[in-house]
């Protein structure tokens, strides 16, 4: 949705780096790759804004952020480590938007584990924008 998005209002789209990662070494991050894994996805945003400003575009469109990975990092590893930092990072996007996972759960290679998952993550990036009252829809 964020690559459409970006196409229709005339901005650039920073995919989701993890699937990057994944397909590259063929299984998830582990728990001390989770700081590499929000690392890139912030250091991709950071290089499709200035990219965006040059170019005179108004909108980057990011496919996640790095908000998720510490979601991840606390959700799969009890690691809470990272969350303070995603956050402060998370200040800086305009707004968010959380769509409501309403489709039916499909498999998706190495990254999707269940529909129930799907549902205890959704709740838990609804319960962390919440809290630190980042704008979100």
């Amino acid at each position: 949705m964020a690559k459409s998005l970006a196409v229709h209002f005339g901005g650039l789209w920073v995919p989701e780096y993890l699937r990057t990662f994944v397909d590259l070494r063929g299984r998830t991050p582990h728990a001390d790759e989770q700081r590499l894994v929000m690392a890139a996805q912030l250091e991709h945003e950071e290089l499709a804004v200035a990219t965006a400003t040059r170019a005179g575009h108004a909108l980057v469109f990011c496919d996640t952020s790095p908000l998720l990975t510490g979601i991840y990092s606390d959700f799969y590893f009890s690691d809470k480590g990272l969350l303070d930092s995603a956050h402060a990072l998370h200040g800086r996007y305009v707004l968010s938007l959380v769509l409501q996972p309403d489709l039916p759960w499909q498999p998706d290679g190495l990254q999707r584990d269940s529909v129930v998952v799907r549902a205890a993550v959704h709740a838990r990036i609804l319960h962390e924008l919440q809290d630190r009252r980042h704008p979100h829809i």
